[in-house]
């Protein structure tokens, strides 16, 4: 990242950030700027359509979907703010933005990094509820719910990042007889050690011990103890109906979706697990080393990794989302798309646990979570429950 410093030494050249350094050359400025605008454009772009999908498009706002209009947002922020700036820092070599603009930025980096660690814990909380707690799900996985659960995690996420406004700081410092400004921390090493080590165990390695723990569940249910297929052998009955109502599906279809969007979902954790692994590993092995290693390439790579994982989730969701990949077509091509109605077929699948009586019948219907499958529709009747991607 840009301002986030591996060491905070005394030295000239140990102080600079990850961002700013004075010696690079033409061959090192033409692939990071190449690397880093081609990331971050795709990334920008991907990332704005799937809040403009989410939010114009009233069957695509779900539980689920309003946690990834978070972690786009979020993304969206580490893209600009860390992922722009780098650009100008190969070309200039130098911090260009002065004292506000190391402040503000720095803050809208750490901001958004820390919130989008904060949305994937919360879509994989979400995931855990809606698939091994069904029932409960249609109590607590609902679209106004997660939308009260995301301002809350961005306002705790806000306050917290206040701290960095105040490690932050423009330093001047003379190479080869010119003076030159870079945006580092303030304080010591010592100082900045705790700091580092408390946001290092908050927001990567809580999230990721907890998916671990979630998916192992998850996966307990969904691949090693699956639904019954047979609503006969079990009072938890499955039911299908399509916008026409009525009609019957096997509940391996409902776990087959299921499972489809629980991988999906994972993926995204596994890929910001190994993405931001190379920088995290840097920095503290570095804490511990009398001089930091600061190898150029080696710092493009770690910043590339950080943009690439902001910048990929739009790709999977289009690759492994039906949903997504329909909206985002008729995004692009709004304007002859809505004239023309596809001819497609829709589900709704539900699985409800019944409660039968002595002659059979089943008064009491508890309809537990929806799963949406095939080419979505803007119509939907059932608006509860935590619906799939």
């Amino acid at each position: 990242m840009d301002n986030l410093t591996t060491d905070n030494d005394t030295s000239v050249l140990d102080r600079r950030t990850l961002g700013v350094w004075t010696d690079y050359t033409l061959e090192y400025k033409a692939v990071s700027v190449f690397l880093v605008s081609l990331i971050c454009g795709v990334g920008i772009v991907g990332n704005v359509m799937v809040i403009l999908v989410v939010l114009t498009t009233r069957h695509m706002r779900t539980p689920t979907n309003c946690y990834l209009v978070s972690l786009a947002a979020a993304d969206l922020m580490v893209l600009t703010a860390a992922g722009l700036p780098n650009i100008t820092d190969a070309l200039h070599g130098q911090w260009v933005y002065g004292y506000a603009g190391c402040l503000g930025i720095t803050y809208l980096q750490y901001l958004g990094i820390n919130a989008s660690s904060c949305s994937i814990t919360a879509f994989t909380v979400e995931r855990y509820i809606a698939i091994c707690h069904p029932i409960k799900a249609q109590l607590l996985c609902t679209s106004s719910r997660a939308r009260r659960i995301i301002v809350l995690l961005w306002a705790l996420t806000s306050v917290y990042c206040v701290l960095w406004l105040f490690l932050s700081d423009t330093k001047k410092s003379v190479y080869d007889n010119v003076v030159l400004l870079s945006c580092a921390y303030k304080v010591s090493r010592t100082h900045y050690l705790p700091i580092y080590f408390v946001d290092f165990a908050v927001f990567y390695v809580l999230p990721l011990v907890l998916a671990t723990v979630l998916y192992g569940l998850i996966s307990r249910i969904l691949f090693l103890n699956p639904l019954p297929s047979d609503p006969t052998h079990s009072t938890r009955k499955w039911r299908r109906a399509t916008s026409q109502g009525g009609g019957v599906m096997s509940s391996r279809t409902a776990t087959a979706s299921r499972r489809q969007v629980t991988k999906m979902l994972a993926l995204v954790v596994i890929l910001f697990a190994l993405l931001w692994m190379p920088y995290r590993t840097l920095v503290l092995v570095n804490s511990f080393l009398d001089k930091a290693y600061l190898d150029t390439w080696l710092l493009l790579f770690c910043r590339l990794c950080i943009y690439l994982n902001s910048a990929i989730n739009p790709v999977i969701y289009n690759a492994m989302s039906q949903k997504f990949r329909v909206a985002f077509k008729k995004l692009c091509h709004c304007g002859p798309q809505r004239m023309k109605k596809p001819a497609s077929y829709n589900v709704v699948l539900t699985y409800s646990a019944i409660k039968e009586t002595s002659n059979g019948e089943s008064p009491n219907l508890y309809t537990t979570e929806m799963e949406e499958l095939n080419t979505p529709s803007d119509q939907r009747q059932q608006q509860f429950g935590c619906r799939d991607i």
